[in-house]
């Protein structure tokens, strides 16, 4: 019907000629689609809002003469930056109402993301919750410079700044990051080999394991956004959080099940109820010992946790 806007392509299909050869257009923003997500997605935290900032992005492109468009991947970079920047100040007026913590949104992610080290370290939950404490600028220029390499004059482009400013907005949102991020990269074996170990105290109900796996300032944050239980504020410390993950596991029913999954970039554990997916607990570890624990309960969170998301720089 003549006025109906186009909808954004992705991977498994879009707008096409009737000859089944792609439009350039579309071939464009295939070829940037998953680098385009993994940019909205870091700055936003939510998969949900990533996606809608892709639909904008692809409303825009869509209306371009490409022959005015020298470098397609950095021009979809900036129109996404912008979009985000927006969406990012409607995301901090929603939280401010939010029930309980807020977590960032988990992703299944693929095997690949897990590789690329820094990728993974970008997108892991720890490191999301450290760009939530920056402001919307700083966190555009620190995760398209940091994460992406762009150039400083890309970047100005992108938040309407001069390189001039960027670079400092950058100076200062490294030294933000460096005091707030996590103790360093951790491995995915490493991460892999305490998950087992806390998996196994979780499911035999061994408080003592528990205690040996948990550092000692482990800190507990549950996201239930006031439809699932949650807790409602952090928990700190190995005593207080093995004895109120042992409590809780009388209430698990023999239909639950808790499974291993690559979640942001790490292993993670999933627990399901009679088969739908009730809490994905991400976990930080540091030095071989857990030192985060992150519990979305969220169901309008859970959405993407049913099949993989490519993540890409």
């Amino acid at each position: 019907m003549a006025g109906t806007p186009r909808t954004a392509p992705d991977d498994r299909g879009g707008s096409t000629r009737r000859d089944d050869r792609a439009d350039p257009a579309t071939e464009a923003f295939l070829a940037h689609r998953n680098l385009l997500f993994t940019v909205a997605y870091e700055m936003l935290g939510s998969a949900a809002d990533a996606e809608d900032v892709l639909q904008e992005t692809w409303l825009r492109w869509a209306g371009i003469d490409l022959d005015t468009v020298r470098a397609p991947r950095a021009y979809l970079v900036r129109i996404t930056t912008r979009q985000a920047l927006v969406r990012l100040r409607t995301l901090d007026r929603r939280k401010e109402s939010y029930v309980g913590p807020w977590l960032p949104e988990p992703l299944l992610t693929a095997p690949d993301v897990a590789e690329d080290v820094e990728l993974a370290d970008s997108v892991s939950m720890a490191m999301l919750l450290v760009l939530e404490t920056l402001p919307p600028t700083e966190r555009a220029v620190f995760v398209l410079r940091e994460v992406f390499a762009l150039a400083y004059d890309e970047i100005a482009e992108a938040v309407d700044k001069s390189p001039a400013a960027v670079r400092q907005i950058a100076h200062r949102a490294r030294a933000h990051v460096a005091a707030r991020r996590p103790r360093g990269v951790v491995s995915a074996a490493e991460t892999r080999g305490a998950i087992e170990a806390f998996q196994r105290a979780v499911e035999t109900g061994d408080l003592q394991g528990l205690l040996d796996i948990l550092a000692p300032d482990v800190v507990l944050l549950g996201d239930g956004g006031g439809v699932k239980q949650a807790v409602p504020r952090p928990i700190v410390g190995a005593d207080k959080v093995a004895r109120l993950l042992a409590a809780g596991l009388g209430r698990i029913p023999a239909s639950a099940s808790l499974r291993p999954a690559q979640v942001n970039g790490y292993p993670a554990l999933i627990l399901r109820q009679s088969g739908e997916i009730d809490t994905v607990l991400a976990v930080r570890v540091d030095d071989g010992l857990v030192t985060g624990l992150y519990a979305v309960r969220n169901p309008e969170k859970l959405s993407h946790m049913e099949r993989e998301t490519t993540l890409c720089r």
